[in-house]
């Protein structure tokens, strides 16, 4: 899927940057309401487990800013890995996501 930035009816496979600027805001509100609940539980920050989710959502909110910046240059809906488009579920899945399935499976092997 790639980003059609006329703003108007998208074609079948692509989202306007309207769209994506929807679902992006949304990706970002929802991790940080968690992350705010993460901090309001009064936890110590000796603890492990809630120090790693608080900096996995930090992650993810740095990959969410990394798609605004894609949707303003048009690389957006275009995977960093093999340079072709991102299947429309995928980015309906992961907003922010950089690569097609595949290429994800060998950045993260």
């Amino acid at each position: 899927m790639t980003l059609d930035t006329s703003q108007t009816e998208p074609r079948p496979g692509r989202l306007t940057a309207h769209e994506a600027r929807q679902r992006l805001q949304h990706a970002r509100s929802s991790r940080m309401a968690q992350l705010q609940a993460l901090e309001e539980t009064g936890q110590s920050a000796a603890d492990h487990l809630m120090s790693a989710q608080a900096e996995a959502i930090r992650r993810v909110l740095k990959e969410i800013d990394e798609a605004f910046a894609r949707i303003d240059d048009g690389s957006y809906g275009t995977c960093l890995g093999c340079s072709r488009p991102v299947p429309a579920e995928r980015l309906e899945i992961l907003p922010y996501t950089r690569y097609c399935v595949p290429c994800q499976r060998h950045a993260t092997a």
